[in-house]
């Protein structure tokens, strides 16, 4: 008996361990988004990617790591034991949807350790789960060893029998057509930040990269450096640089941190140093500052010089939302030319698609 069929096989009598039936399909990232035939794309979502499976009475979500998500989310629990299907495994994207767009902020309050808060958030601020591929049902348990182009209409078909009365499930778009997800990348933000292409005539590449590509859009904003942080490695026995802390100021004038740049050469860093030293001053951001109490906070975190705003850089960055930068920004180039107080947020706001229109 296979994992997958052991794990959607009725429990016999005690609750069995918990076990992820499979490793999570991963993604490569490229540039460009690729041509041909056998290419299906999607909307890439800005949530937590899950195993969703569900054996008997028994609900189970996995991240893509392989950590237990379950307890987090209890409304996709209730909603997953309200299907009619009594066994699947589903793949999708967990997400919280804020007004027109999904917050990834609200997402993240989600996981925390104390059972009333996650019980409050569940009902002030639900989950959505977007299906995107079916792995595994009661009648055909080896579903992942067949093509993406059979795997998709079955989901299709669960999707139309299974989510209509319950929309917590959503069915996640899919199209062959390139134009489509030229338009899917061009217009990405608010919850969805890019484009998945998947080989249609592959079966599910269980923990590896070989079906599946990512591409994300690219964007590019004037930062001020308000601080950095020392590396932990020192050169020729003197400590430099590791991080360059940005900032934008608000329409009050307070210069918020906003996230921050590791993409320094190491060639670069002695002199680079040598250039921040003679700036340190406080406060360095007048507005949200780095290093503030959370569960993510460690003690190298909070410990970070300040600097006058006197330096701009130009970063490349991926995503931004709730305020900051959500991953780490590459650099650009410097911006002699530009005034610090130029740098406000108003130039990352952008004119993106609703993301909740491609699930209806």
């Amino acid at each position: 008996m296979s994992r997958v069929e052991e794990s959607l096989s009725p429990p016999p009598g005690k609750i069995p361990r918990r076990t992820a039936p499979l490793a999570a399909m991963e993604a490569r990232s490229v540039d460009a988004i690729p041509r041909g035939a056998e290419w299906q794309y999607e909307p890439k979502w800005d949530g937590f990617r899950c195993l969703l499976y569900r054996r008997g009475e028994t609900v189970e979500l996995r991240s893509k790591s392989g950590e237990d998500l379950t307890r987090y989310f209890p409304e996709l629990v209730r909603a997953a034991l309200a299907l009619k299907a009594t066994g699947f495994l589903l793949d999708g994207e967990i997400v919280v949807p804020h007004g027109k767009a999904l917050s990834f902020d609200d997402l993240l309050q989600r996981i925390h350790p104390a059972a009333s808060r996650v019980k409050k958030l569940s009902l002030e601020t639900p989950a959505l789960f977007l299906a995107f591929d079916l792995l595994a049902t009661a009648k055909d348990q080896k579903l992942a060893a067949s093509p993406l182009h059979k795997r998709r209409p079955v989901l299709e078909a669960f999707a139309k029998t299974q989510f209509k009365s319950h929309p917590t499930f959503r069915l996640s778009p899919a199209t062959a057509s390139y134009a489509t997800a030229q338009r899917w990348l061009k217009q990405s933000g608010g919850g969805s930040d890019g484009v998945i292409a998947k080989r249609t005539d592959l079966p599910y590449q269980a923990g590896n990269r070989d079906g599946m590509q990512k591409i994300k859009k690219f964007r590019s904003a004037d930062c001020v450096i308000g601080g950095f942080r020392y590396a932990t490695n020192k050169v020729s026995g003197r400590k430099v640089v590791g991080s360059l802390l940005l900032g934008l100021y608000d329409d009050e004038g307070l210069l918020h941190h906003v996230g921050f740049t590791s993409a320094i050469k190491q060639v670069d860093k002695p002199a680079l140093t040598q250039r921040l030293e003679p700036l340190i001053a406080a406060p360095g951001f007048t507005g949200n500052a780095p290093g503030g109490p959370s569960r993510w906070s460690t003690e190298r975190s909070a410990k970070w010089c300040p600097l006058k705003p006197k330096l701009v850089i130009e970063v490349c960055y991926d995503h931004f939302s709730g305020k900051r930068f959500r991953h780490g920004t590459s650099i650009l180039r410097w911006r002699p030319d530009k005034a610090p107080r130029q740098c406000t947020f108003d130039q990352l706001r952008q004119k993106a698609a609703d993301p909740m229109k491609l699930l209806k």
